[in-house]
Formats: structure tokens, C-alpha cells, sequence
């Protein structure tokens, strides 16, 4: 009888992404390894041991990236880099070790998944004072330009969403036989057969000659109701499918809105994946979670927001392939549009081929083959001579050579 593997998924709420990667990961491993793994995910940050700030990161996630988007950037440029992503590590291991400690008492996993970055060193610390082998899997959640917390040694696995996340974190010391590529991990509900476009639209309602475009709102999307009125009084034959994405305030302006054009205004909706299906192309920020399920779902983009940080990477790749443009203004939002349309939607046709050709809808169950042949592998004892070579110090010593080298090379190139 094969013996039931006990796989631990930890995430945070900063930012929906994460916790969305998580949940993908975990449906794709109950959906294959149903009989012979059992998960659990776990957001480490609600702990009252925790520090406050830390856990206050995730309700005051939209006020900070809203009201002080700046200062926001400048936090994030200033802590991405090898020496302030040693200090944070330094910093976080003491905070999180007795939260994380507790979590493998009490899980014994064969495996730990995380999305989020800041657990990898508080980890490593609890495997390496405890002399235990836990392969610990990195899913990293944005598409380009990711910051280096994530590339912690202390992984056995990083699965990343691209190439360049992948050379990125070879040049951040992690050895390339560690690294997979398998795209941010979306809803199992993208790699399923599904009915064809015509027969979803008739099931939600929708016109199935016009244009549809998704607009993807949410507290972190500025300004929406006003870039959108310029498709409004187009004249163009679109349709438009309005997801608040939980803000009430915006919700109630979109309804508020006198529209010219067929819309369907929605507050809430757990079926994104059947929306994507009937679109023809989405309005939306950034975000490395929209971002990945508009290409796994083949549809380009219309970004009309694009937090500092991590998102402009995320904006940068949709663009130089091809896959989508940015969109600031009413009035660009309407050009783009316009180009789209023309010529017997011949330049729509092109942003949606490439964005086909970028999307990984089986994502999820890519990370779940892995995380699974990780739990059944072989786990020998640390010895003291790996210890010792695994510590946080040889760690610390080991990324700063590597990042003088790579600078050293830089300058004689």
C-alpha cells in the first residue's frame, strides 16, 4: 500500500496571487494524487506570534499601493538586491522560527509548497537547528523581474513562471538544476476541455457576434469607470462584462454608470475561467495572478494599471511579446481598441496568437508532478559537514561572493 504523502502549502494575503497559486496547487494535487497525498494550506502570518507589522502587511496591502504608490516603489527597489535581501532574511528568521517550527510539528509534512518568499530562511533555520530534510518547493508568483528574496538557497526546488525569472535566479546563486519552468499556476479549470466559445457565451447571456471585452477590476485598479468612457460612447459593437472583484465602492459606480453599450456588471464571481472563455480580451492591471490566467486562456491584453515593483516586469513581458498594450487613458484605450477592430480584427488576431503561444494553463499540475516525485523521494539525514554548509552565515557568504563575481564580470563586459 502505498504510503500518504503530506504535503503543506504555505501563502499569504498580500495581494490575491498568492494565495490563488496556492489554491491552483493544491486542486491540481487532490485532483491527481487524491488517494495518495494529503494537503493542507496554511498562511503562516495569521499567528498571533507573528509580528503585527507582518501581518498587517496584508490588510494594508491596497491602502499603501493606493494611496502611496511611490513609497511603495522605493521600499521595494531598496530592498531588492543581495544585501538587503540577506538583512531581511537575518531579520525574519528569529520572527517566523517558532511559527514555522510549530507548523512541521504539527503537519509533519513530506513536503513544503510556498508561495510567498519570506518564509524560505525561517525555514531553512528550523531545518537546519532541528537536522531535518524537508524538500522545501518556491513557486514564484510574477512573471519577470522578481525580487530576490525569492532565490533564498535554502529551496530544493524553484519553480518560475519564465526564462527570465529562471536566469534570474541562477544569477542570484540558485543552481540551474533546481530551477523549473512552469508558468504561474492558474485555476485547474484553464487545461480541462471545455465547451466552445459560442456555447459558453449562449450560457452567460452574452451577444455572440459582438466583441467582448473583461474588465477586470479591484480595490488596486485606479480610475476604471473613466478610462472606460470612451468605449462607452464608441458606437463600436462591443460588449462589456464589468467584474468589480469585490470593491463595493467600484461596483456600485459601475452600476451607476449610464452605459451605451451591452453590459453585465458584476460584483464577485467565482467562474473568471468561464469569463476568459467567452471574452475576446481583457482590461486589466498588471497582476502577475490576471496577467497568467488572460495567457492561459489565449486572450491579449488591454493594461490599463501597473503598480510599481513586481507588475511592471509583469507589463513589460505582455508587451515586448506581443500579447497585450498598455491602455492609460480613455482615449488610448479607445486607439487600441479601434486598431484592433479594424481590418477584420486582423491586429487583435495577432495579440491573441501570441498570447496563446505565452500561456501554461497546465501549470498547476506541472508543480503538483513535482512536489509529488519530491515526497516520494528518498530523504537522507543532514550530516553535520551539509549543516554546516547549509547554515544561513555559509548561505550569506556563499550569495555575496556570487554577486560580486557577477558585478565584477559585468564591468570588464
Amino acid at each position: 500500500m502505498t504510503q500518504l504523502k503530506r504535503v503543506l502549502i504555505l501563502y499569504a494575503d498580500a495581494g490575491f496571487g498568492h494565495r490563488s497559486a496556492a489554491k491552483s496547487v493544491k486542486i491540481a494535487l487532490e485532483d491527481k494524487y487524491g488517494a495518495d497525498c494529503q494537503v493542507e494550506m496554511v498562511n503562516p502570518l495569521e499567528d498571533e506570534r507573528a509580528p503585527f507589522y507582518l501581518r498587517e502587511i496584508q490588510t494594508d496591502y491596497d491602502n499603501i499601493i493606493r494611496s502611496v504608490p511611490e513609497l511603495y516603489r522605493i521600499g521595494y527597489e531598496a530592498s531588492d538586491g543581495i544585501l538587503p535581501a540577506i538583512m531581511l532574511e537575518s531579520i525574519l528568521i528569529p520572527m517566523l522560527y517558532d511559527v514555522m517550527n510549530d507548523l512541521i510539528k504539527r503537519h509533519k509534512p513530506d513536503v513544503i509548497v510556498t508561495t510567498y518568499p519570506i518564509y524560505q530562511a525561517p525555514l531553512d533555520a528550523v531545518f537546519t537547528m532541528k537536522q531535518i530534510n524537508i524538500p522545501l518547493v518556491t513557486v514564484v508568483t510574477d512573471l519577470v523581474g522578481v525580487h530576490h528574496m525569492w532565490f533564498n538557497v535554502g529551496s530544493e526546488r524553484w519553480v518560475v513562471p519564465t526564462e527570465m525569472v529562471q536566469h534570474q535566479a541562477v544569477k542570484a546563486g540558485v543552481p540551474a538544476e533546481k530551477v523549473i519552468i512552469s508558468g504561474i499556476p492558474v485555476s485547474t479549470e484553464f487545461s480541462k476541455a471545455h465547451p466552445t466559445k459560442a456555447e459558453v457565451r449562449a450560457e452567460l447571456g452574452l451577444d455572440p457576434d459582438r466583441f467582448t471585452l473583461l474588465v477586470a477590476g479591484s480595490k488596486r485598479v485606479e480610475g476604471l469607470p473613466a478610462i472606460l468612457k470612451g468605449l462607452n460612447h464608441s458606437g463600436h459593437p462591443l460588449e462589456l462584462v464589468l467584474v468589480a472583484g469585490g470593491d463595493e465602492a467600484l461596483y456600485q459606480a459601475m452600476r451607476g454608470e449610464d452605459w451605451h453599450l451591452p453590459v453585465r456588471i458584476h460584483n464577485y464571481v467565482d467562474f473568471i475561467p468561464a469569463l476568459l472563455q467567452a471574452s475576446d480580451a481583457v482590461i486589466c492591471k498588471a497582476g502577475g495572478l490576471i496577467v497568467s490566467e488572460a495567457l492561459a486562456a489565449g486572450l491579449p491584453m488591454l493594461l490599463v494599471n501597473v503598480l510599481p515593483g513586481q507588475e511592471r516586469g509583469n507589463a513589460e513581458y505582455v508587451i515586448a511579446n506581443g500579447a497585450g498594450e498598455m491602455a492609460e487613458t480613455s482615449q488610448q484605450l479607445l486607439e487600441i481598441t479601434a486598431h484592433w477592430l479594424q481590418d477584420d480584427r486582423q491586429l487583435w488576431a495577432q495579440r491573441r496568437h501570441c498570447a496563446q503561444a505565452l500561456g501554461k494553463p497546465d501549470a498547476a499540475f506541472t508543480i503538483a508532478d513535482e512536489v509529488m516525485r519530491l515526497a516520494r523521494a528518498e530523504v537522507l539525514p543532514r550530516s553535520v559537514k551539509h549543516l554546516f554548509k547549509r547554515s544561513h552565515l555559509m548561505n550569506v557568504l556563499k550569495r555575496y561572493r556570487q554577486a560580486v563575481k557577477h558585478r565584477i564580470t559585468e564591468l570588464r563586459a
